[in-house]
């Protein structure tokens, strides 16, 4: 497959038992060209480990993200992290992977669990380069990846899950990785699933008691695909062909959040608009239809029952109740479905104009719900690993 593809990244932690802090760290970098994620496994447990990996997983982001070779990052890391009082060592164990948006990856390990590389239920073997840095021993591999295409990194909380217990020696990481694959048999699974999918099967062989902190994330190849929305009249009459045309002008999925908005649009296009009064949800309004047009709701309320869906959908991506509210028929679920689901990429257009229905009298005229209703669902997404883009009119 050729062309540019999007990284969707996922990660879930389990903290070992009876502690506060997790001594496992994710971080996630994103430019223009790539996307970086390191996973960090810092020395014991507690607030020790936590300080350990959350200053190796920032430094090597950072670092590398700004093109420092590995030789520098691992100098770095050693000369940086402080030394543990009761074992008179300074270590944290890493993975690093470095994808490309053209497909070309990068990966890294320091003493941690083999990344996992799957497609379409099979696992696919990575040719690595073992070499000595500073007294460390690195394992090192480029490959190419395809739109499907999985990626697991994780502590080794995974691979011991349930020694002791339901395990003589834990899931290990050949049953780890053969249920990761079996999973992607799915080619629709996401992400976010097969990360909460691999932490409950872990909090499962632990019992509910993780002796070790445990933490995975997924990383799924997919194609770029954009979704504009257009919401709310500008502040400015002048500007409705503005915000018009730039929606318009962007290709992709396109929604239209609000009546108001739906009218600008089918005054400047000249498409009629066509209304219903079937109501899937009767806490939901009835959605219309534009010509040209994906999607067509009702604005504030649908838009703040959106960011409701999606807040409970995030949080655990395979809970039942959460999978079938996107499945709901009404205006809020399908534009859930497609933004959680369906997208990559988001450009919201907003107007600014203050709808006096919508205004609480006791808030200052800036900070209309509309608005603070459009900075609610841009967090979600952000945090959900979405690229999004907001103009304001």
């Amino acid at each position: 497959m050729n062309g540019k593809v999007y990284v969707d990244t996922t990660y879930k932690s389990l903290n070992k038992y009876a502690e506060e802090l997790c001594g496992d760290r994710v971080e996630i970098v994103k430019n223009e060209d790539c996307c970086i994620i390191v996973l960090s496994d810092g020395l014991g447990s507690g607030v020790k480990a936590n300080i350990l990996s959350t200053l190796t997983s920032k430094i090597i982001s950072t670092m590398i993200i700004e093109g420092s070779s590995i030789e520098d990052v691992v100098d770095t890391v050693i000369h940086t992290l402080p030394v543990c009082n009761v074992r008179k060592v300074a270590y944290s164990t890493f993975s690093i992977l470095r994808i490309g948006y053209d497909r070309e990856v990068y990966l890294v390990e320091f003493d941690s669990p083999g990344c996992v590389f799957s497609r379409n239920g099979r696992l696919i073997d990575i040719n690595y380069e073992v070499r000595e840095i500073e007294g460390k021993i690195i394992k090192e591999a480029r490959f190419m990846v395809d739109e499907g295409d999985m990626l697991t990194v994780m502590s080794d909380g995974v691979i011991y899950a349930g020694i002791g217990a339901l395990l003589n020696l834990g899931w290990t990481w050949n049953n780890a990785s053969s249920f990761i694959a079996e999973q992607t048999k799915n080619s629709a699974i996401t992400s976010a699933k097969l990360t909460s999918l691999v932490i409950e099967k872990c909090k499962e062989l632990y019992l509910d008691r993780p002796g070790d902190d445990t933490t995975v994330a997924n990383i799924k190849i997919i194609p770029r695909k954009t979704v504009n929305i257009f919401t709310g009249p500008p502040q400015n009459p002048e500007d409705d062909e503005n915000i018009v045309g730039d929606f318009l002008s962007h290709e992709g999925f396109k929604i239209v959040s609000g009546g108001i908005s739906a009218n600008i649009l089918s005054r400047i296009t000249g498409e009629e608009i066509k209304t219903t009064i079937e109501y899937a949800d009767p806490t939901v309004p009835p959605i219309a239809y534009i010509k040209g047009i994906d999607l067509v709701t009702e604005g504030v309320l649908t838009l703040k029952k959106v960011t409701d869906i999606l807040k409970a959908y995030f949080k655990n991506p395979t809970k039942k109740s959460n999978i079938s509210a996107l499945e709901e028929k009404h205006g809020a679920a399908m534009m859930a479905k497609v933004l959680a689901e369906e997208c990559t990429h988001i450009n919201l257009f907003v107007g600014k104009k203050i709808n006096p229905a919508h205004q609480n009298p006791n808030m200052p005229a800036e900070l209309n719900i509309r608005t603070r209703v459009v900075g609610d669902l841009c967090d979600i997404l952000t945090e959900a690993g979405k690229i999004v883009k907001t103009k304001y009119y």
